[in-house]
């Protein structure tokens, strides 16, 4: 054991350690800083993909309403039956009269 109020010199083998640890330290900061920013840019894409979801969302319903409005309109004007998108061939349910 060493004497009370002599000075004690580390080994460099000691400081050695002691910076490895303060490096290692620097390391971990850097990490958590490194992290922290690319969660918050994630945060920041997310935030944009739920934007961008919200539109389309609106959209689809849009689109939804747009096609019960022309659907309904078509029935009205042609009356009940199936059409061949294929040909643009619309054929009448039976009983139904054909269109003028």
């Amino acid at each position: 054991m060493a004497k009370q109020n002599s000075e004690i010199k580390f080994t460099q083998e000691e400081l050695n350690s002691i910076k490895g640890f303060q490096q290692q330290y620097m390391e971990v900061q850097m990490g958590f800083g490194q992290a922290e920013i690319t969660k918050s840019r994630l945060e920041n894409q997310m935030e944009n993909v739920d934007v961008f979801v919200g539109e389309l969302r609106t959209k689809l319903v849009q689109i939804q309403e747009d096609e019960k409005t022309f659907i309904t309109g078509v029935n009205e004007k042609y009356g009940d039956g199936s059409l061949d998108p294929e040909t643009g061939v619309f054929t009448p349910t039976t009983g139904q009269p054909s269109p003028e």
